[in-house]
């Protein structure tokens, strides 16, 4: 009785994780276009920050990001950053023309919404 419930424990523990998985992407194909990132957050189920911006990824490797603030000075700023998808994740630069990166993983991909976990930010995109 007691490694029964052992078990059932650890397979509940297991499920549990297992739902959280990361996506692979198999290439760039995947992602190629644009994609608005409608919103930010610190933790996946957590207080959404509303944004406006957003990623084109070209077939180059190159990502180019517009973001829009409607109530600061600049209304429109424009960044291309070099990116590249391996061993099934993306792998953007933090700065452009510095050659440190960050990787992102998709946490959710689902039609043309996709959820992705940086570094520090979950992001959350849809397809236009």
């Amino acid at each position: 009785m007691n490694n029964t419930i052992k078990y059932t424990a650890l397979m509940a523990l297991f499920v549990s994780f297992s739902a959280q998985a990361d996506l692979v992407l198999q290439d760039k194909t995947e992602i190629l276009g644009k994609w608005t990132v409608f919103a930010e957050a610190a933790k996946l189920e957590g207080e959404k920050k509303n944004i406006n911006v957003e990623w084109d990824f070209g077939a180059d490797g190159i990502l180019n990001t517009t973001s829009t603030d409607s109530v600061g000075r600049t209304k429109e700023m424009k960044i291309a950053i070099k990116y590249s998808v391996e061993n099934g994740e993306l792998k953007k630069q933090t700065v452009p023309g510095r050659e440190k990166y960050e990787t992102c993983k998709v946490v959710e991909k689902q039609g043309a919404n996709m959820v992705l976990k940086c570094v520090y930010l979950y992001y959350f995109l849809t397809r236009q």
